[in-house]
């Protein structure tokens, strides 16, 4: 097995992650992979924005690399740089670079994280040049066909300090995710943390009620990951109440009134 097949098995994700389909989502992202078309997933945190990524990357059978932005990126972090070792300096290629090279779909998760100055060299691979330079090493790479960019973030986030200019918003297809319809996170709940149908339901139900409280003294709503948290308390011997104050109430915000709203509908719903 060479180089190159090493690198896309390292990269395969093995074991099928569960997704379960709220719309046309998996046609559509289908489509664009096939025309190779960079796309934009957009959703609040914790509503499957990246488990779909890794259920598509699974079931396209490509390679998966992800990096989680953060404003102390730099270009070099996602290209690549020079590193000094005992035989002098060897070039290291960036998971941007990698992807690129060996064809795998290249995830940037929660792009408006990321530098402005940053996410520009983005910009060559989404264009019909689909192209890679690598200014500090003098090459010009080629994307592989299999190759596909995509990005993610949180709208409720933005903010003037973070936000994707156009000139990047427009180089992708976008994407919209939400919270799942109760009975499809139900579905999700009692999959993810092996728990009854009847606590799925209650999980989701308090969910419902926090998410009605954005804009009026949260920022965000209880994700889908949170409920599969409290959940999973539940599971390991912690009464409901308690882990749902844990997972879902504790984590979100520090607010009196809003705790005490959220313990109360928690209290009222298990009772």
């Amino acid at each position: 097995m060479s180089q190159s097949e090493l690198d896309i098995e390292q990269y395969k994700i093995t074991d099928e992650p569960y997704y379960e389909a709220q719309g046309d989502e998996v046609k559509w992202y289908q489509a664009a992979y096939d025309a190779r078309l960079p796309v934009m997933v957009k959703g609040p945190t914790g509503c499957g924005k990246s488990r779909f990524i890794e259920h598509m990357a699974y079931k396209l059978g490509k390679p998966l690399i992800t990096v989680a932005c953060n404003e102390d990126m730099t270009a070099s972090d996602l290209v690549g740089r020079y590193l000094l070792d005992a035989n002098g300096t060897r070039w290291l290629d960036g998971p941007l670079t990698v992807a690129a090279r060996i064809g795998a779909i290249c995830y940037l998760d929660e792009i408006v994280e990321a530098r402005q100055d940053t996410t520009v060299v983005i910009h060559p691979l989404t264009d019909h040049r689909r192209e890679l330079p690598l200014d500090k090493k003098g090459e010009m790479i080629k994307a592989h066909p299999d190759f596909q960019l995509v990005i993610s973030y949180n709208p409720g986030y933005q903010s003037l300090m973070k936000e994707l200019k156009q000139s990047t918003k427009q180089r992708f297809v976008a994407m919209d995710f939400d919270y799942a319809p109760a009975k499809v996170e139900e579905g999700i709940i009692a999959k993810e943390a092996g728990v009854d149908a009847d606590i799925a339901k209650k999980l989701v139900k308090i969910g419902g009620v926090a998410r009605n409280l954005k804009g009026h003294g949260l920022d965000e709503g209880i994700s889908t990951r949170l409920l599969v948290y409290a959940a999973s308390l539940m599971n390991h011997g912690i009464n409901p109440q308690d882990a749902c104050k844990m997972a879902l109430v504790r984590p979100i915000t520090d607010d009196a009134d809003i705790r005490q709203t959220l313990d109360h509908a928690i209290d009222s719903v298990f009772a």
